[in-house]
């Protein structure tokens, strides 16, 4: 029987990748993004390109009833959807905030609690959501960010407790740094005032964001490298609970884990300014 996979942010990198590798290995795959239009490379390739925006509870119900009505329900869940605000925690305004929030935590909770009813009755289904290293250490620059990833990786610990006597699984996927469109977006979402208390910090933030998504620094993977973590923690049995990607997300997360807070904070100052008052 053929397995379905829904995807949501596939519109670039991560999700599209995962698309595409997920309908390789013979799945049928509902590829969403909030502009179905840029979805077209993916229909072309087996796919079916769905309007979902995670932030609007109309638009994920109505592809959850088509897969159901279809498909009997989703097999596999990835929970791409999201971005990365970056800025000083002063100046990153609160709706900035809770955009970040809203997006990369509060809707992928929306699209998992809309297909979780069915997966329980069929008693099967696996969840990906996709945290990153970021969900496990912090950067300057990036509290709205990080916080959305660490309270995702703790709601997915409390939902694989809850779920795993239906059948259900759920995976947390830590990429690292990703070379991709995502550092584009994030770098157009930096905020910060031109001048003032953080604005060198800000000028050295957007410098080592540049540089980091550019693919110029060693152990930064491609979506691919992801999407094949992914259709194997989907795939994998055991489920795994936890996968890290790339070389530098699993030298990274064990260095913090062995540093005291100001040790790790004196790492961090050799990638970011640290800011200083005038």
């Amino acid at each position: 029987m053929t397995r379905t996979a829904l995807i949501t942010g596939c519109s670039s990198g991560i999700g599209a990748a995962c698309a595409r590798r997920f309908s390789g290995a013979g799945f049928t795959v509902f590829a969403t993004a909030r502009r179905v239009e840029t979805l077209g490379d993916l229909s072309a390739s087996g796919c079916l390109a769905r309007p979902i925006d995670v932030t609007d509870s109309a638009s994920i119900d109505r592809v959850a009833r088509e897969i159901e009505a279809d498909h009997g329900g989703v097999d596999v869940l990835v929970n791409n959807a999201g971005y990365g605000q970056q800025g000083a925690f002063e100046e990153t305004s609160l709706d900035a905030f809770r955009a970040q929030l809203e997006t990369n935590l509060i809707g992928t909770i929306a699209v998992t609690q809309r297909l979780l009813p069915r997966m329980r009755e069929r008693r099967r289904g696996r969840i990906l959501m996709m945290s990153s290293m970021g969900g496990r250490i912090s950067f300057p620059g990036g509290a709205a960010y990080h916080a959305s990833k660490y309270a995702l990786e703790a709601a997915s610990d409390v939902l694989r407790f809850e779920l795993a006597h239906f059948g259900i699984d759920v995976v947390i996927v830590e990429p690292g740094l990703v070379a991709s469109e995502y550092g584009a977006t994030s770098l157009a979402r930096l905020e910060g005032a031109p001048s003032g208390a953080y604005a060198a910090f800000s000028e050295g933030l957007r410098t080592a964001l540049t540089r980091s998504f550019a693919g110029e620094v060693p152990g930064i993977s491609t979506p691919d490298d992801v999407s094949k973590a992914c259709l194997d923690a989907a795939t994998a049995d055991p489920a795994p609970t936890r996968v890290v990607v790339g070389a530098m997300a699993e030298e990274l997360i064990r260095l913090r884990a062995s540093l005291s807070d100001l040790a790790w904070d004196a790492v961090l100052e050799t990638m970011y300014p640290r800011p200083v008052p005038d």
